[in-house]
């Protein structure tokens, strides 16, 4: 049974909604009295934040369909008129997936852009989200749009937005945003002007002015003898992905047939996420296949990049962390001078600071998300950018991008590869150098999901828990001091994340996923190697599963 205040909301958003497949689905829902469905679509306005927007495709409000998208954009041309100057000259860069009503949001995000005066530079066709950050800085565009979930399941899909630096928005423009789409009016009566001269397509030249700059980015004139598999997860990395690896003389990769083309169903994994246990079994098969030197895998936006290396008969994934410190170290030592930088987050593992310190250069740890990692690019402009990562699999490789970049970082990863092939070497010698270096940096995360209208709230009632009642004690070892970064500590903006530190160099932080109901537990430890890395490496696993059994017991979570 439907109550009649919800009704009367369902039937104004009908009346106001301009695709008819979305009507169609509202009236259905009344038609049959199915309530919770229609209450669970009516919670509230998707919300627009740092990650703009993002949330499972259908009708209403709390979903992503042409009504909500159409005052996202609404909302953004306000904005840009309104905030920075010459937006209408400059224009917007809009990029796409395949994923699911891509092509539609972005065909109407440019109707609405160029009814409003704005020019449009809009892709014509679906290409990686690297692109689209690109293409913001080469067209010298005042903002962008990229139409994708990233590695979200099949029926999701997503909105995000770059500034004129081609680094995702930051606050307070994300309020700012929110609060010009919320007076955008009934998306009906939205103004569109689909066939304006004011939008011009773009493919061909920003993707090898893209291909140019990846190519000047990695400087590598060695060796190109690499076996590589490779899988775009069903997305759309593939095609500029091998055209990347021609132009630098790599043999093309054994792509994974069954996941090769763009498929928005994804009909080979349930999370086309490279992290998720399964998502590369495919990849695996291949490899063993043509006995691959590698593993390579994007997301299906290709802003991430995963890695899989042998190990017997089998191939193991790398971690995040595992990749970020292989990249930062092999190209801090392929340049010179003191005044580099690399950076990463709070919830990565600190080897990369010890990377840099040895390298003599700079390092900074930032926010989660990787806009975070773009602004402390931006605020030292006196420092050259090398590389920059998050342990999400996400990558950035000098000045060209100010985004994820999983093709670069693909790459620089077969570079590094071929180079260890050449001098009988492999990945796996490179990271026990890094450790005999640097010490074993075990680190692991565990994301707990939470499902129904109350995850929003369970979640902070169990950060509030841990705040009011720390544990003294994880993993055998005193918790040596609790960091509650709410409030903004360390010179970094205010977030919910809880830092515990351990008296043995130890870490355990606590957040809630800013896109996902999910909350996340990043844990790190650090074994000094002595003459025996597999033991250290051995240690520290055993210490990361204490670690997780006693966060579990501390938090309630399983």
């Amino acid at each position: 049974m439907t109550d009649a205040a919800l009704a009367g909301d369902v039937r104004a958003w009908i009346a106001a909604d301009p695709d008819p497949r979305t009507r169609a689905e509202l009236e259905e829902l009344l038609a049959t009295g199915d309530g919770a469905a229609l209450a669970e679509r009516f919670a509230g306005p998707l919300e627009f934040g740092t990650a703009g927007l993002r949330g499972a495709l259908g009708a209403g409000p709390s979903r992503m369909n042409v009504a909500v998208v159409r005052g996202a954009a609404r909302g953004l041309a306000t904005f840009l008129l309104a905030e920075r100057a010459g937006a209408a000259e400059r224009g917007v860069a809009i990029g796409y997936d395949a994923r699911h009503q891509s092509r539609d949001f972005a065909h109407d995000s440019a109707a609405v852009f160029a009814a409003a005066g704005i020019r449009v530079y809009l892709a014509d066709r679906p290409w990686p989200t690297p692109l689209a950050a690109f293409a913001v800085r080469h067209l010298g565009a005042i903002a962008g749009v990229m139409v994708t979930a990233s590695h979200n399941p099949a029926p999701d899909n997503g909105y995000k937005v770059y500034e004129s630096n081609g680094a995702q928005i930051t606050a307070p423009v994300d309020t700012q945003i929110a609060q010009r789409i919320a007076e955008a009016g009934p998306a009906i009566e939205i103004p569109l002007a689909p066939d304006s001269p004011q939008i011009a397509a773009i493919g061909d030249a920003v993707i090898e002015a893209y291909l140019d700059e990846a190519l000047a980015t990695v400087p590598y004139d060695g060796p190109r003898e690499v076996k590589i598999a490779y899988t775009p997860l069903h997305g759309v990395g593939r095609d500029v992905l091998l055209a990347l690896f021609e132009r630098a003389g790599f043999a093309a990769p054994e792509v994974v047939a069954e996941q090769g083309d763009p498929d928005p169903d994804f009909p080979t994994t349930v999370f086309p996420n490279p992290e998720e246990p399964g998502a590369l079994d495919l990849a695996f098969a291949a490899a063993r296949r043509v006995g691959a030197d590698l593993v390579l895998a994007n997301d299906p936006d290709a802003d991430r990049l995963a890695i899989a290396i042998p190990a017997g008969d089998d191939y193991r994934r790398l971690t995040g962390d595992d990749l970020g410190g292989l990249l930062a170290d092999w190209l801090l030592r392929r340049g010179d001078g003191a005044d580099r930088l690399v950076v990463t987050t709070i919830v990565s593992s600190t080897m990369l600071d010890r990377i840099a310190a040895a390298h003599g250069v700079s390092s900074a740890r930032v926010l989660t998300g990787f806009k975070w990692i773009a602004r402390a690019v931006e605020d030292r402009p006196h420092l050259r950018f090398v590389s920059g990562y998050e342990e999400a699999l996400g990558y950035a490789i000098g000045p060209h991008a100010r985004d994820k970049d999983g093709l670069t970082a693909a790459l620089a990863v077969a570079a590094i590869a071929a180079e260890l092939r050449a001098e009988g070497r492999t990945i796996a010698d490179a990271l026990d150098d890094l450790a005999r270096s640097h010490g074993v940096h075990a680190t692991n995360q565990w994301s707990v999901r939470f499902e129904g209208a109350a995850a929003a709230q369970e979640m902070r009632d169990l950060m509030q828990r841990v705040r009011t009642d720390p544990p003294t004690s994880l993993g055998g070892v005193a918790v040596a001091s609790l960091t509650d970064r709410l409030a903004g500590t360390g010179g970094l903006p205010a977030s919910d994340v809880l830092e515990l530190d351990l008296a043995d160099a130890s870490r355990v932080l606590i957040r809630p996923s800013g896109t996902e109901p999910k909350l996340k537990c990043y844990f790190e430890v650090v074994e000094p190697v002595g003459d025996d890395v597999d033991a250290a490496r051995t240690r520290a696993d055993q210490r990361l599963d204490a670690l997780r059994a006693d966060v579990g017991a501390a938090t309630g979570l399983r």
